[in-house]
């Protein structure tokens, strides 16, 4: 554990001592405190500061491979195009909260000099591409122009016995002989046999199978036809005249109609008195013909347990099993589309995979219509292995709420209870939803559709204390949150919002919610599920952190592949989550504790060099991070973080 004693700056890395009283300013100890300019002169000069080597008077002008990193300037919204053309103003106000336009590279793009699988399989067969294939097959000229490697040691092989990425790995010299054979320690592959860390895998054939638009989907088509008597051409009709009608509406209509109530009502006797029988063909079984009522379901207890939010981009598999190794009780894979689901996208299906380690995982799914939707709970019913499958209505971003989705299910109440009956139809496990407390910022609509979604079928729901127009510049409703817990009984309500420490959780289970979400505090600090069960404040020192981030290199080289595409991938991954850990604030140095989350850290020095490193939000520092860990990055390499902090005060 981290002392809270000064670190050994001289005075001139120091700063005036300022305190900090600003309301959205963390309160820090004043030995802590310093200047901009000072911390990057601190960390542009190395460790020489902190073994009193005076740093030279140049060092913040002189310019560093980190100044290529710099952020492009924040783009201004445009007003409707009818208002700007009648003004010829464009709004002075400025996006925040993302990088629109934030410059892109593939990995593919760091690996062009590439071998050949068939090579690096070792298969007995040539390739079946010949001359024509674009990758080498002399190993020789390979590996002469192959990157460095960027370690000893490889973490696949001391693993698993076996590295598959043989030649191509980025820690080849761990497992190449003299003759560039990949070696195998028998020994290690034996006690893996069997075992299979990873699943939820796209099976090949499902893939060419859904794309070729052949998979059956006997359960949904049942349910189709039982809400809408036309079948799927009248069930497309009907959306789009929902489409139509219903979106552009406002919340006020939607929820408020003293005609919509009946009209659910009679909609939801019409699906259940018209059960169409499936048929069938091969030998009967009795899930064929006996459907499973709802209290026949796999039952899942979610009460009093910690939840892992299905965090888009960072709740990516390696991060899951951090989260995982400090107490996190559920998990969920990232959002997936269901269209993009139904084409057999492997990009998709892959945020479906579910790792060992995950005893209680589900999947996230949008979507904005009754079919696709249906449809795809019916494949993942029959090809994937999950706990529950979620409803994400809670989506803030306009791709998808323009559509109808996201929070534009929680306006569209006749297509939410369509896609929640039908999905519960075709389904063996929980259905559970996601949603906010509404769409505009002063118009909570949350309490009136709970009530509803009781009789849906839910099994649990998720309600995050803002609208979709707040986002995270206000703080999160918890008085909101246990009025609507209330109203959701017996049904599980969990929590989400502005949870960074143990004391938040603590206040946040003395609502009647049954269970709490995290999602940026996670990010932040992964280890406060550990706080939170544990009921203390983890003053984590600076290279426990370190050792957090290897491993999730770990993990996402098993995850992605230790090849030069694979450890890229890891490093733009791991570089997306630094983006959220820069803004940990030690234990140590808060003069108040705990750290809240819409608090802004003034810049401040850390015990070590390495803590001082780790709390800058500067690009480049988070490269010189992802260094030590992944070896140095490639000569063309660029990044920009989807994310930028828009959550202070």
């Amino acid at each position: 554990m981290a002392t809270e004693t000064a670190p050994n700056i001289p005075s001139e890395c120091l700063g005036h001592g300022i305190e900090e009283t600003d309301k959205g300013r963390a309160a820090i100890k004043t030995q802590f405190l310093t200047t901009k300019e000072q911390f990057h002169a601190l960390l542009d000069s190395g460790e020489k500061c902190l073994h009193g080597e005076k740093a030279s008077d140049d060092t913040g002008q002189k310019e560093t491979a980190e100044d290529s990193f710099e952020e492009p300037q924040e783009k201004k919204l445009k007003v409707d195009p009818d208002e700007q053309e009648r003004t010829g103003k464009q709004d002075s106000k400025r996006m925040r909260g993302q990088n629109k336009s934030r410059p892109h590279m593939k990995p593919t793009s760091y690996d062009t000099r590439r071998l050949c699988p068939s090579i690096i399989q070792e298969r007995e067969a040539k390739c079946v591409f010949g001359d024509k294939c674009k990758f080498f097959h002399d190993v020789a000229e390979y590996m002469a122009s192959k990157p460095a490697d960027v370690g000893e040691r490889c973490y696949l092989y001391d693993t698993f016995g076996k590295c598959h990425y043989g030649l191509s790995c980025r820690f080849a010299r761990a497992h190449i002989s003299a003759d560039l054979k990949n070696l195998v320690n028998e020994e290690r592959v034996e006690e893996m046999l069997g075992r299979k860390p990873v699943r939820n895998s796209l099976d090949k054939d499902l893939q060419w199978r859904l794309r070729k638009k052949v998979v059956p989907f006997t359960a949904s088509d049942a349910y189709m036809k039982s809400v809408f008597k036309g079948g799927p051409k009248e069930a497309k009709k009907a959306q789009s005249a929902d489409n139509a009608d219903n979106c552009c509406s406002s919340v006020a209509q939607s929820l408020s109609s003293d005609q919509e109530k009946p009209q659910i009502k009679e909609e939801s006797e019409v699906i259940l008195d018209n059960k169409a029988i499936v048929k069938t063909i091969g030998p009967l079984t009795d899930t064929d013909i006996i459907k499973l009522r709802q209290g026949e379901k796999k039952q899942v207890d979610f009460k009093d347990k910690l939840y892992l939010a299905p965090l888009t981009t960072c709740g990516n598999l390696p991060f899951r099993r951090i989260c995982k190794r400090f107490g996190a009780d559920i998990t969920c894979g990232e959002m997936a589309m269901c269209t993009n689901l139904l084409q057999g996208q492997s990009s998709e299906w892959a945020l479906l995979k579910r790792h060992e380690s995950e005893d209680l995982f589900g999947v996230q799914v949008e979507g904005c219509f009754p079919d696709t939707m249906t449809r795809c709970a019916e494949l993942l019913n029959n090809n994937i292995d999950v706990d529950f499958v979620d409803i994400n209505s809670g989506c803030p971003i306009d791709l998808v709420y323009k559509k109808g989705g996201g929070c534009g299910l929680m306006t569209r109440t006749n297509k939410f209870q369509q896609i929640i009956t039908g999905m519960n139809s075709v389904l063996d496990v929980p259905l559970t939803v996601k949603i906010r407390t509404g769409v505009q910022e002063k118009t909570n609509i949350a309490h009136k559709l709970i009530p509803e979604m009781k009789t849906w079928g839910v099994s649990m729901i998720t309600l995050h204390g803002r609208s979709r127009e707040q986002r995270y510049t206000k703080s999160a409703d918890w008085d909101y949150i246990n009025t609507c817990s209330q109203l959701a009984s017996p049904i599980p309500l969990f929590g989400n919002g502005d949870i960074l420490s143990y004391v938040d959780a603590m206040k946040a289970r003395e609502t009647n919610v049954s269970g709490i979400m995290l999602a940026r505090g996670a990010l932040i600090k992964p280890w406060i599920f550990t706080e939170i069960k544990e009921g203390r404040n983890w003053d984590i020192s600076s290279s426990e952190r370190l050792d957090i981030l290897r491993d999730f290199t770990h993990y996402g080289l098993e995850h992605w592949g230790s090849d030069t595409q694979g450890l890229e991938k890891t490093r733009n991954f791991l570089l997306e989550w630094l983006s959220f850990t820069c803004r940990y604030i030690p234990v140590g140095l808060l003069e108040r504790v705990p750290q809240r989350i819409n608090e802004r850290p003034p810049y401040y020095f850390g015990r070590d060099y390495l803590e001082s490193l780790m709390a800058s939000q500067h690009v480049g520092d988070w490269v010189k991070i992802s260094e030590m860990l992944l070896g140095p990055v490639p000569t063309n390499f660029n990044f920009l973080p989807k994310h930028k902090a828009n959550a202070y005060k």
